[in-house]
């Protein structure tokens, strides 16, 4: 991937990983784009990144992508790089009352939203890069957070596919695998023993310049190249079970 004169759309980008991407893309000369359903994280992301596009849109819902994919194909249609970023952690338990309800709205945002846009952007003639930001807890499941575990295991599944079936588009498919964070992800304060986003972003930056496809950092380092008997320690000792 060319790091600069680039035109991007992040999702989920008003805040954590989104935001500190949009910022260093923006720091490598790129044009980019960012959609998120709140409207108060737009305003402040634009506040500290004035060259920001910023687009109110509510990925849970199949009509709002849409609209948002015909918006970009009359605005922008240079566009050449989806970065799929916005997604949702619920910490609950399965005999939580509204468990199902809950998990819903995970599959909506980190599951159906990515295949959803990925689809769409297809016919996006510009597009030459998709960006799937998955987890470290794709290899490895939080029981905590046992749905949205399961959607970044399905995103990095579906990932690893499109890479190859993507091939003869000429569309790279990049992975990024952040680790836990110091972000509001899941609640506030539930992160903040985690390393900064900063941090993240350099590492990861460093690795597309060295044109690597799998973006690692930390734990997501470890858990994605291990086997999977130092899966299962990990697994028991993540969750606490010895």
């Amino acid at each position: 991937m060319n790091l600069s004169k680039n035109t991007i759309l992040i999702t989920g980008g008003g805040s954590g990983i989104g935001l500190a991407m949009a910022e260093r893309f923006i720091i490598e000369k790129n044009k980019v784009i960012i959609c998120g359903r709140r409207e108060d994280a737009l305003r402040k992301a634009k506040e500290k990144l004035p060259t920001l596009i910023t687009r109110k849109c509510d990925l849970s819902v199949a009509e709002e992508r849409e609209s948002l994919f015909q918006w970009i194909s009359k605005e922008h249609p240079e566009l050449n790089v989806l970065v799929n970023n916005a997604g949702i952690q619920q910490w609950m338990s399965i005999s939580d009352s509204d468990f199902y309800k809950r998990a819903i709205e995970e599959i909506r945002i980190n599951i159906e939203a990515p295949i959803h846009l990925l689809s769409l952007f297809l016919n996006h003639k510009a597009l030459s890069t998709v960006m799937n930001v998955t987890s470290g807890l794709s290899f490895v499941p939080l029981i905590k957070t046992p749905v949205y575990s399961a959607t970044k295991a399905f995103l990095h599944s579906f990932t690893l596919s499109t890479k190859t079936l993507l091939k003869s588009r000429n569309i790279e498919v990049i992975e990024v695998i952040p680790p836990a964070l110091n972000t509001d992800l899941g609640g506030v304060g539930l992160h903040d023993f985690a390393p900064p986003v900063s941090e993240f972003i350099t590492t990861i930056f460093d690795q597309l310049k060295a044109g690597k496809t799998e973006l690692t950092f930390g734990f997501s380092e470890s858990v994605s190249k291990v086997g999977q008997e130092t899966l299962n320690s990990i697994f028991a000792k993540l969750n606490q079970l010895n």
